[in-house]
């Protein structure tokens, strides 16, 4: 060990590689500690990328850690989050997390050092743990730093070898190359063992630097353990000179030689007599401070308010219009706000995000078909104060799920848009019909879930996301329907409007989007029957407004809800779990599409679905004289 005036001095880019390792040793340490504190966690993980993490603190990192908020501030990405003891160690030797908090708080009830790293801390750009996501959300941060803000800042990733196999890591890298970017390095910490055993590469370093070369990045193999050999290819990393992966042999449990390379010890923290024996063979407990190379001075950044006056499009009343059309219009309507940034997965023409593409091309970024990479680098921009609009069909969003829920956990707010839902679409078929959408988006923690019916709802809507807090979803519909509102309607996140309304109302329709349309159409069948029916257009599934349903069912006593979308958690549900909430249950039939549709026109496949506005009719008949 160093002496203890050495001790004393904080580690920096100055400092020699002998101070550097017993930086990594006191990572090693601190990681073992905590998790055996805390009787869980993943101190095997954390071992074999503390030499890495060591020299990237000292010499390379850019960080001010008393000003997380600093815009020049590098970033650094833990995607392999669950080697948390080791962030939370380098956040302990970097004096932001003091030795309390790290020894008695790691996985407790109400801490902050949670199991995975999220923005509770402010250290900590995005959450993370659900493994293949962090090299994505490092393309999103650094496309920003490079084509939005132009500002010198790098992304760090640390990520594991196990997740190499997912596709996401290696969507991540393909944009990375093709974008070229310089301020982009990833870490991969191969030290050959997983879950249940070994990696499906093991440490074949070769391979893995072939298949990053493959997709247009600079690899550097090294020794994860060799510093002088780290400390090169960090250097040759930061040169400004493309997007670079660091592959890193190493090994797991690095350091402790009774779990160095064995199986069976992921997600184990070790138990006190041989925690108590590894601290011991890594030198001891260990109080160094650490002072790497600070931030350039940060450039003033330009004001993110709008340059003019936001002006929606207007639409005339009974003209038809598609939603997604007014969605895109609606876009450059809001891109007066140089905040505003508008993703796409090569779907543009037709979700019409294109659009804001045409009219403020440097705030357009097309990701092509890779829908996990659209929402990761939404998020990225998200991370760095932008307002993500990412657009794509609706059934495509469900294979970015994942990284959806993981943004909700980073508490990142952006917007997304749905097309071409329910069966609807018509003669596409199946494939392409978003069924699932609406109870995907309404199980997403914080969400807030818009389903307009017209153009002019449609483009106060996709405004409105531009200022909710959160993840936004706006579902629009792919065929053109009749504009039923004026220029001057409002329509309030968590309200309703009724179309159709009278005091001898017998029936309730309810509907959003093309199902809306039907109802309107099935409560004129009604009508000329002497049956009266009130229609509400339940734009907004969530939140949802109960208090105009709870009139509705307290007045006509019957509910008929369609939606072109599965029964489950769709807008049946969600009528039902408001009025549940008020104790009230009137006589309910709710039109979903419940079998597997095919091909047809819109007409037919509505028809077969049991949601046209004949079944609407027929449902509320049944109700009515019930």
């Amino acid at each position: 060990m160093t002496d203890q005036k050495a001790a004393a001095r904080p580690i920096g880019p100055d400092s020699d590689l002998e101070q550097v390792f017993e930086l990594a040793q006191q990572l090693r340490v601190d990681s073992v500690r905590a998790s055996t504190a805390a009787g869980s966690g993943h101190p095997t993980s954390s071992l074999s990328a503390a030499d890495l993490m060591a020299v990237l603190m000292a010499r390379h990192l850019r960080y001010d850690w008393q000003q997380p908020k600093n815009p020049a501030n590098d970033h650094l990405i833990f995607s392999k989050g669950h080697a948390s003891p080791l962030l939370y160690a380098m956040f302990h030797a970097a004096g932001a997390v003091d030795e309390q908090e790290l020894m008695t708080t790691y996985r407790t009830f109400g801490a902050r050092l949670q199991g995975h790293p999220t923005p509770v801390l402010p250290w900590v750009d995005v959450a993370t743990g659900s493994l293949g996501q962090g090299i994505a959300y490092g393309v999103g941060i650094a496309t920003a730093g490079r084509d939005l803000e132009h500002e010198p800042y790098r992304v760090w990733v640390l990520c594991g070898d196990s997740e190499m196999a997912e596709g996401s890591v290696w969507e991540a890298l393909d944009k990375a190359g093709q974008r070229n970017l310089p301020n982009f390095v990833a870490i991969v910490d191969v030290n050959r063992l997983g879950q249940r055993g070994p990696t499906e590469l093991q440490w074949d370093t070769e391979a893995y630097a072939r298949r990053v070369e493959a997709f247009g990045c600079r690899a550097l193999v090294v020794d994860g353990h060799d510093l002088q050999s780290v400390d090169r290819a960090l250097t040759t990393a930061a040169d400004g000179q493309g997007p670079t992966v660091i592959v890193a042999r190493t090994v797991k449990g690095q350091g402790v030689p009774e779990v160095a390379d064995h199986e069976g010890w992921h997600g184990k923290p070790l138990p006190p007599d041989l925690a108590e024996h590894a601290i011991a063979e890594l030198g001891g407990v260990r109080h160094l401070t650490v002072r790497g190379p600070r931030p350039p001075e940060a450039a003033p950044r330009p004001p993110m308010a709008a340059t003019a006056p936001m002006d929606l499009p207007h639409f005339q009343l009974g003209d038809e219009v598609a939603t997604r059309v007014a969605f895109g219009k609606a876009l450059v309507a809001v891109g007066v706000r140089p905040d505003v940034v508008v993703l796409d997965a090569e779907v543009g023409n037709s979700t019409h995000a294109e659009d804001f593409g045409k009219a403020y091309p440097d705030r357009y970024f097309e990701t092509y078909i890779a829908e996990q990479q659209m929402i990761a680098s939404a998020v990225g921009m998200a991370v760095r104060g932008y307002r993500p609009y990412a657009a794509t069909f609706a059934a495509f969003l469900t294979r970015a799920h994942d990284f959806i829920r993981m943004a909700a956990i980073s508490q990142i707010s952006m917007a997304l848009s749905g097309s071409h839902c329910g069966v609807e679409i018509g003669a596409d078929g199946p494939s392409q019909m978003g069924v699932e959408d609406l109870a995907m988006m309404r199980a997403v923690h914080g969400s807030t879930v818009l389903y307009p019916s017209d153009a002019t709802s449609a483009a106060a809507l996709t405004a409105a996301q531009a200022d909710l807090d959160g993840i936004s979803y706006l579902r629009t519909t792919r065929g053109a329907y009749p504009v039923l509102y004026g220029p001057d309607e409002s329509f309030p996140v968590g309200g309703s409007k009724t179309l159709r309304q009278s005091g001898d109302d017998e029936v309730t329709l309810v509907g959003a989007g093309v199902t809306l349309h039907e109802c309107l159409a099935a409560a004129d069948a009604l009508a000329g029957e002497g049956i009266t029916a009130r229609v509400i257009d339940l734009y907004s599934v969530k939140p949802v407004d109960a208090d105009a349903l709870a009139r509705a069912a307290r007045d006509t006593g019957a509910l008929v809800v369609a939606e072109d979308h599965h029964p489950e958690g769709g807008l049946g549900e969600a009528v039902l779990s408001a009025l549940a909430a008020r104790h009230q249950g009137p006589a309910f039939a709710h039109l979903a599409v419940r079998d597997l549709p095919g091909s047809g026109t819109a007409e037919e496949l509505m028809d077969a679905a049991g949601i046209s506005r004949t079944h609407i009719a027929d449902a509320a008949r049944r109700l009515a004289s019930g």
